[in-house]
């Protein structure tokens, strides 16, 4: 085993994080080589193509606006949950957007009644 890891080991380091560790050195060394990167997934069998750099922005995005808890115009909002809110309360993906005023809305997280996060409306009935 190279020094490196032994002295990430032995610091705390888990071999997965190590891993992850690689794999980004990888691919910051392949955006300076200007090297195209597989940001862009375009499978047909997985339904088309995804912008994964697009969708880990979103991510980022939508937790910064959690944390702050900055007001938000609807053209972001929009942005954020990938969809046009069309009431004043809207609810997607475990978010819940409030519109505070005309143009202002607040992004806040849904209460986990059920532990798991996702809305009991959407759960198959048996």
């Amino acid at each position: 085993m190279p020094d490196w890891i032994t002295q990430a080991t032995a610091q705390g380091v888990k071999p997965e994080q190590a891993l992850a560790f690689i794999g980004l050195g990888l691919m910051q060394k392949m955006a300076a080589s200007g090297q195209e990167l597989p940001w862009l997934w375009s499978e047909a069998e997985d339904g088309g193509q995804a912008d994964l750099a697009a969708l880990r922005q979103r991510l980022e995005l939508t937790q910064l606006a959690l944390q702050t808890g900055a007001p938000l115009s609807t053209a972001e909002v929009t942005q954020l949950l990938g969809a046009r809110p069309g009431a004043a309360v809207v609810e997607r993906g475990g978010l819940r957007a409030r519109r505070l005023s005309r143009n202002v809305w607040k992004l806040t997280r849904v209460a986990e009644e059920s532990g798991n996060g996702f809305n009991d409306g959407f759960r198959r009935r048996l």
